[in-house]
């Protein structure tokens, strides 16, 4: 899932995730989750694709099981909230990304990304959220196979305030 990229950019392929989305292969992504991506063009131009009927967290090769794609979305512009990379919604958490050609990378952008979200959220210092995420928070990797790796970070809702 994703909205086009910054037109800077030029044209790129659709296999890597970046901060305009993409091929996130982000299993926690299903029916009533809630993606947020940071928007680089009028009317963003969403588009969507690569069903994936089943993949563990990471996936390592070239395939999941793959499958189409038949679903609703609801497409929904938060002038009041802003993003800078893909941050997504479970009903039981939050969950931050981050995506580059090294996991170390990823996983700091994805903790980065989650401090900021949680001291915000939980009204709490970064300092203070920046322990919660040690205690509390989940690194996951999302994916390996691409040239860009990723790696997500859940947190519980009931720890900063549903």
């Amino acid at each position: 899932m994703a909205v086009a990229p910054p037109p800077e950019w030029g044209r790129i392929a659709t296999i890597e995730p970046r901060k305009h989305g993409g091929n996130l292969d982000n299993k926690e992504l299903v029916a009533g989750s809630t993606l947020y991506l940071p928007v680089f063009n009028e009317g963003a131009l969403f588009s969507c694709g690569d069903g994936h009927g089943a993949q563990g967290d990471g996936e390592v090769c070239v395939t999941a099981i793959e499958t189409a794609l038949q679903g609703r979305f609801r497409l929904t512009v938060l002038k009041d909230r802003t993003v800078s990379y893909p941050q997504a919604e479970t009903p039981t958490h939050v969950i931050t990304m981050g995506m580059a050609p090294d996991l170390d990378r990823c996983a700091e952008m994805a903790l980065r990304e989650m401090i900021a979200l949680v001291s915000a959220r939980a009204g709490i210092s970064r300092e203070d959220a920046y322990v919660l995420c040690s205690l509390a928070g989940d690194l996951r990797i999302t994916q390996t196979v691409n040239r860009e790796k990723g790696v997500h970070m859940m947190m519980a809702k009931e720890l900063i305030g549903g």
